[in-house]
């Protein structure tokens, strides 16, 4: 592909807004049924599950729609990032089940891609682009 910057940046964007999708969808889930979400939350065992749906609500939203932006990408992408791995660690690692091994391993293929967006910023389609941090 060489260097086209067009090619790259249409890439980009399109990279972000595929990573983004599954955070908006199940973000969206999780408005929509607290409960069921808190409830999923307290059968992991994991603390404070009231405190966890606020926090993945947040993630998941807020950081999805700042990637599909372009706008503090690399911030967006990091908490992303930690956010996918501690969701992997957290709910995936009963590996005798080959639904969770899939599932972790998903949510460290996407950990990897968003590393990827961290490393290499928004490109030029992205309001970091337009405010000279890409």
């Amino acid at each position: 592909m060489g260097n086209n910057l067009a090619v790259s940046s249409s890439l980009a964007l399109l990279g972000r807004l595929l990573l983004s999708a599954i955070f908006v969808s199940s973000g969206v889930e999780k408005l929509v049924d607290p409960s069921g979400t808190v409830g999923y939350i307290s059968a992991a065992n994991l603390p404070l599950p009231w405190v966890a749906y606020a926090v993945a609500l947040l993630v998941e939203l807020g950081g999805s729609i700042l990637l599909v932006l372009g706008y503090r990408t690399r911030l967006a992408a990091l908490v992303l990032a930690l956010f996918t791995l501690a969701s992997a660690l957290g709910f995936h690692m009963d590996f005798a089940d080959q639904n969770q091994t899939i599932h972790f391993m998903k949510n460290i293929a996407i950990t990897g891609g968003f590393l990827q967006v961290m490393a290499f910023g928004a490109g030029a389609f992205s309001l970091d682009a337009r405010a000279g941090r890409a």
